[in-house]
């Protein structure tokens, strides 16, 4: 999967100059790109052009890398994924373009928009667990194809965290909902420099791997600066230094090294003190056609699909909903993408002990990441955390939620 892992994660790094997230948000270029893959595959002129450029492989092995992904994915623990394809009654497939889908994706639009709408939406539930409601799709009687994807993730964390009070001036006088966490291992903390300044990454790693990668950066960084690079670091883009070999003091943005007094030899560690955070986001993704090469397959005055069908075609919604959860225990997330987330006694202090001590408490990037591929399944901005309440709950009440929904475009 190495050529598509390359291609998705250079979406996601171009949707983060584009995505506005300095309010909070999250994405899933993973849920979009194999969509605009098989649309490629079927597209020709103008349109097919724009797609390969947005996808970053030719459009003749865009279906192929595709479904090797898809293929892929399948066998990833903690993700479910889906794709499903709905078609007029009246609209006849090339069953060459058909074949090269995932089996399974086939579904008929009857014609009645409500009808229709329904199945969709009990579709977008059912793959992910209810936590996305409805496909966010428009339909109408005009709509020939559904192309829709669906992603969704959960894991928990191989060692949890505990839940505290969050202070931050940044954020305000409210107090927010804060996770803590000490390690021994200190090189799940990296600084790095980047050509847009230092950018501090904590990987909190998942029982299946599945991670999630915290990124605070310099404060006069932007959002899009700092996603930007997460996903270089990646693959290994620029310089990085473990938490191990960080000199004392402050050694990077929300870093600080110490040495503190214990009573007896003990092990470095690393303080984690992060927010807990829920998002909520949908993604018109026509409002950035050119971003995702949907630009020339917008024009309706003329078919550009002339390998998915005879009858012309032309893209008329895309959009995106995805639902993220970063929490004491573990993390979830959906996405639906369419083309239509005590001392006694006075201690003797005899020996010292390193401690890297990192706080999150400002708004900060997140990279969900499979970890054998480093594919980036979901991303985000955390603008602000989940306040604190009274006898806030430490976990979910069911961590096997849904998966993440992409939808594809209606056609």
């Amino acid at each position: 999967m190495r050529t598509a892992v390359r291609a998705v994660n250079g979406l996601t790094s171009r949707w983060a100059g584009a995505a506005g997230a300095e309010g909070g948000t999250a994405f899933s270029a993973a849920g979009v790109w194999p969509l605009l893959a098989f649309l490629a595959d079927g597209a020709d002129g103008p349109a097919r052009a724009e797609l390969a450029a947005a996808l970053g492989v030719p459009a003749g092995e865009a279906a192929g890398l595709a479904r090797e992904l898809s293929d892929g994915l399948a066998g990833v623990a903690g993700l479910d994924s889906a794709l499903g394809l709905w078609t007029a009654r009246t609209l006849r497939l090339r069953e060459e373009w058909a074949s090269r889908l995932p089996s399974g994706t086939r579904g008929v639009l009857g014609g009645d928009p409500v009808a229709d709408r329904a199945a969709l939406d009990a579709w977008a539930r059912e793959h992910t667990g209810g936590r996305i409601e409805e496909m966010p799709v428009s339909l109408d009687e005009s709509t020939l194809l559904v192309l829709a994807s669906a992603l969704a993730l959960r894991t928990r964390w191989a060692e949890p965290f505990h839940e505290t009070i969050l202070e931050s001036a940044v954020w305000g006088d409210r107090e927010y909902l804060g996770l803590r966490r000490d390690t021994a291992d200190l090189d799940r903390l990296s600084v790095s420099r980047t050509p847009f300044g230092s950018v501090t990454e904590v990987r909190v790693l998942g029982e299946d791997g599945l991670d999630v990668h915290l990124l605070l950066g310099e404060t006069e960084m932007t959002p899009t600066q700092i996603l930007r690079a997460g996903v270089e670091l990646l693959s290994g883009g620029h310089l990085s230094v473990p938490g191990s070999r960080l000199p004392l003091g402050e050694a990077g943005p929300g870093v600080r090294v110490v040495e503190v007094p214990c009573t007896r030899p003990s092990a470095p560690e690393l303080s984690l003190a992060t927010a807990a955070f829920e998002l909520t986001a949908r993604h018109d993704l026509l409002k950035q056609a050119e971003l995702f090469g949907l630009g020339a397959a917008r024009d309706t005055s003329y078919g550009h699909f002339p390998g998915v069908s005879d009858s012309p075609l032309a893209v008329s919604s895309a959009e995106q909903s995805v639902v993220a959860r970063f929490h004491a225990r573990g993390f979830e997330a959906e996405v639906v993408t369419l083309v239509a987330a005590a001392a006694g006694g006075l201690p003797e202090y005899r020996w010292t002990t390193k401690v890297v001590e990192a706080r999150f408490d400002r708004p900060f990037g997140f990279l969900a990441v499979h970890r054998e591929t480093g594919l980036v399944l979901v991303s985000g901005w955390v603008g602000r955390p989940v306040e604190w309440r009274e006898q806030s709950v430490a976990a979910p009440s069911n961590i096997d939620l849904p998966s993440a929904s992409g939808a594809t475009p209606h056609i």
